[in-house]
């Protein structure tokens, strides 16, 4: 009888561990499955800034260092919040990406990193970040934010180090970065050539005179003791010699650099923007780039919201009322006063290089 007692009484303590037991075993299964997920979720533009996770610690330790790493020239400062992919104020993810294809591509395993199919190789203040955010609007199109500086500074890592840079794409989806330095580097076309004989290139290109004052006025704006455009831009001033070796003239020579690439691509491969249009037109030039791309006209003039504060056109969504987005506190700074007669002698002193670089181009682009 007092068996019977005692197997009684525990009858309940059983039944509510198995209960607990069970419990405990979905708890955990709905865990597993929400990380897996997650870690199949694709990575949006505000994850493309600040880097990836690779999933070799030796690979992360690279890319934290390339992440961090600063110009080495005070006069070639590169280190600007644009190089980092921060040029732009508020979150994009919302504007950039179509969340509905690539939360699909992750759940089907579609998605894949790939070496890129198409770079914005230069030029340097001419308008490519600008158009990096622009072609990040269109749903075929995903793109790194930061500059990886691979075929410059960092080739010597290899070609995986590269695609791990990369965001993932789906079937269909174009891989692009852009870093500006690319198109004065002489080494970078025979690399990018042998990565992909096939690989489109795009260059914004802008009034030379107008952005070596851009340029000298980004580098200014961290490193204010320096010296004046007016005696970096001269050897000798009273002997009208132009200082060639400083980067801020030697970038607008386009025709000089031009040359190098065409040893390895054929024009067809190079498409032109204007830096000028892309602020007075965006949509217009965006037609271009989409057709170059071989894309469907989805960015359109839909997408643009001019702000006169700025001086530059915002993103936005057509079919949202949200405020648009619009460039950062690093670009559109305004220009220090140059004494006119040294900006009319930079001026004949880009004439020769314009008039050439029209020709290679077939494009006149009204600099002078």
């Amino acid at each position: 009888m007092e068996y019977s007692l005692h197997c009684h009484s525990t009858q309940p303590v059983k039944n509510k561990l198995f209960v607990f037991c069970i419990m405990l075993s979905l708890w955990v299964y709905m865990l597993y499955c929400c990380v897996g997920y997650c870690s199949t979720t694709p990575t949006f533009v505000m994850e493309e800034r600040s880097g990836r996770n690779a999933p070799r610690p030796p690979q992360k330790q690279d890319l934290e260092m390339f992440l961090k790493s600063q110009s080495r020239d005070l006069l070639n400062n590169e280190s600007d919040a644009d190089s980092k992919g921060d040029g732009w104020e508020e979150n994009k993810g919302d504007v950039a990406y179509d969340e509905d294809s690539g939360v699909a591509g992750a759940l089907n395993g579609s998605e894949s990193k790939k070496l890129p199919q198409a770079i914005i190789i230069g030029v340097k203040k001419g308008g490519t970040r600008a158009l990096l955010e622009f072609l990040r609007l269109h749903p075929d199109i995903r793109a790194v934010g930061a500059e990886p500086h691979f075929f410059d500074r960092n080739y010597e890592k290899g070609l995986e180090w590269y695609r791990e840079l990369m965001p993932k794409t789906q079937e269909g989806q174009l891989t692009m970065e852009k870093t500006p330095s690319y198109f004065v580097t002489k080494e970078v076309p025979g690399r990018i050539h042998a990565m992909s004989k096939d690989t489109k290139l795009i260059v914004v290109v802008r009034d030379p005179v107008t952005r070596a004052i851009s340029d000298y006025t980004q580098t200014r704006s961290k490193k204010p003791d320096i010296p004046s455009f007016e005696s970096l831009t001269f050897k000798n001033i009273t002997a009208n010699l132009i200082d060639t070796s400083w980067s801020a003239v030697q970038i607008g020579m386009y025709a000089r650099h031009l040359e190098h690439w065409l040893q390895f691509f054929p024009m067809s491969q190079l498409l032109f923007v204007s830096g000028e249009r892309l602020i007075s037109d965006p949509a217009g030039e965006m037609a271009r780039v989409q057709h170059f791309l071989g894309l469907r006209r989805v960015v359109t003039h839909k997408h643009f919201h001019f702000n006169p504060t700025k001086g530059f056109p915002c993103l936005k969504r057509p079919e949202s009322n949200s405020k648009p987005h619009c460039l950062g506190k690093t670009k559109g700074r305004t220009h220090p006063n140059i004494d006119p007669d040294v900006i009319q002698r930079l001026r004949e002193f880009y004439k020769p290089f314009n008039k050439k670089f029209y020709h290679m181009t077939g494009h006149d682009f009204g600099w002078d």
